[in-house]
Formats: structure tokens, sequence, C-alpha cells
């Protein structure tokens, strides 16, 4: 299994909007040097909305590559469409992902069972692991923890990314699934509450900011020591809520660049930082002292 702080990792560009690749090599290293436990190439965070599959599938070979199975590497490969969804997922496997991060469908808002089949039939079509997500936010589409739990009996699907920030799923889907299912949260601001409740990680957006404080605020809190966890976090509280002042990821690809890790390109039709917001942005990165 899969655990701890996995960085949804941004995908740097240069500001024509075109992939930076000796940026991207340099974030990998960037990332193992500091202790993050696992890296998801082109999720949400890694724009994957505005990328051409060609695109896509290219990014998720050169992490892999630029990994070199250091670390596990997991890849975003979800779409409104199952076909799609499936050539993504089979393009990752052969491209050397340890394992897939497939959204849900999002804008045409399947029911539960067209979630459940979805998902089924990506699972029946590539032999991979494979970590469902859910981000209603994002969607418009609310996999609910009873199919969560249909879902997780059927072989190759592993664990589930609960971005709801609702607490209360946790032990409901752990009692759904069971101890060898891996649930992760995708909101860092209750990550740490996430974790101690029986979490095994988070996927995140701050660790790409403070990767150092963010692994080891997971690692305390899935230990059970809420008091070392609670101090570490204490650092990151603002980053939690600043790096969403904007769109994501568009304050976060603001706070690498600003960190020197890459230059300031992002995709239309999302837009650089507005000037009203650096002040912030930049005092959370101070607090958290990763400038």
């Amino acid at each position: 299994m899969i655990q701890g702080s996995i960085v949804a990792l941004v995908t740097p560009m240069y500001e024509s909007g075109a992939v930076d690749k000796e940026s991207l090599k340099k974030l990998v290293e960037y990332h193992i040097e500091q202790g993050t436990d696992a890296l998801v190439a082109v999720g949400t965070t890694g724009e994957s909305a505005t990328l051409d599959e060609d695109e896509h599938c290219d990014i998720i070979k050169s992490v892999v590559d630029y990994v070199g199975g250091r670390i596990p590497v997991i890849a975003g490969t979800g779409a409104n469409s199952t076909t799609e969804a499936i050539t993504l997922t089979r393009k990752a496997k052969q491209a050397g992902a340890d394992a897939c991060l497939i959204v849900t469908p999002y804008y045409n808002k399947p029911t539960q069972e067209g979630l459940y089949l979805h998902h089924k039939a990506i699972a029946e079509a590539v032999d991979i692991p494979q970590i469902l997500y859910n981000v209603p936010g994002r969607t418009a589409c609310d996999m609910l923890p009873e199919t969560v739990g249909r879902l997780s009996h059927i072989p190759h699907i592993v664990g589930v990314k609960e971005a709801t920030g609702d607490l209360s799923r946790v032990q409901i889907i752990r009692d759904l699934t069971g101890d060898d299912f891996a649930i992760y949260t995708g909101d860092d601001a209750t990550s740490l509450e996430f974790c101690l409740l029986g979490g095994n990680g988070t996927i995140t957006v701050t660790g790409n900011v403070a990767p150092r404080l963010v692994h080891e605020m997971i690692k305390a809190a899935m230990a059970g020591d809420k008091e070392t966890a609670l101090a570490i976090d204490k650092k990151l509280t603002d980053l939690h809520e600043y790096l969403f002042i904007q769109s994501n990821p568009i304050p976060v690809k603001w706070a690498v660049a600003e960190m020197g890790l890459m230059g300031k390109g992002i995709r239309l039709p999302l837009t650089w930082l507005t000037e009203d917001c650096f002040a912030v942005v930049r005092a959370a990165m101070h607090k958290a002292e990763v400038i």
C-alpha cells in the first residue's frame, strides 16, 4: 500500500504554455530529497484538463523515468468518458506507473450505478492498481461511501482519494472496505485529523511548497502522535488556506515559481496569480519557512 505524503505534482510550463521538462526533472529530484513518499503525475494540480493525450502520457512517462523507481508514481488517468479513461490508464501502465488515480466523471453527472460501472469497466480493462478519486467540488458528482464499498471488492481497485473534507467518511468507508483498502484525503486543511482517524495519507497540494513539513506531519499523524503533528501543522495552516485563494493550481504554481523551482507558466483558461494575492501567499510561505 502506498502511504504518507503523496504530492499532486504541478506541471512546470514556460510562459508560452509549453511543458518545461527540465524543471519537471528538477521538481522530481527536489521531492525525493525532501522526503515526499509518492508523486501524482498529471492530476488536477498537474493541469490534466488542458493537456492533450500525447502530452498527458509523455509527462507520466517522464516522471516515471526521472523517479527511476525510488518512490511510487501514481498517474492521473480519469476522464468523463469511460473509453478515454481506459486508454489513459492503459498507457500509464505501459509507461511504468505504479498506480492510477481516476477521478469521477465530471460535467456529465452520472448516477451511483453509472459510477460503479465506469470504474468497474476500467478495472476490468487494465491490470494496474487503481485509486478512486472523489472531488465533488470540481466534478459536480459525489461518489457515496456505499459505492466506494461496492467498488472495493473489484480486483485492481485498491483505494480512494476522498476530497470532500467530510471527516465522518473515514470510518464509514473503512467499515465498508476493510483495512487493506487505502483511504487518502484530498483536503489539505483537514489532512491531520483525517490521518489521526485512520487515513492512509494525503494527496496534497501544500506538499508542492512544503514537502518536508507535510511528510513529517502526516507521518506523525499516522503514528497517532497528535502533539507532534499539530506542532508541524501550525506552520502549514496558512498555506492550506491561501494556496486556494484562487483556483488550484494558480496559487501553488506561483509559490513554486517563487521558490525558484520553475518559471511562470500556466495554461489557459487558467491565468497567473493576480498581484493582489502575492502578499498573503508569500506570508504563508514565510510562516512555513520555505522562503
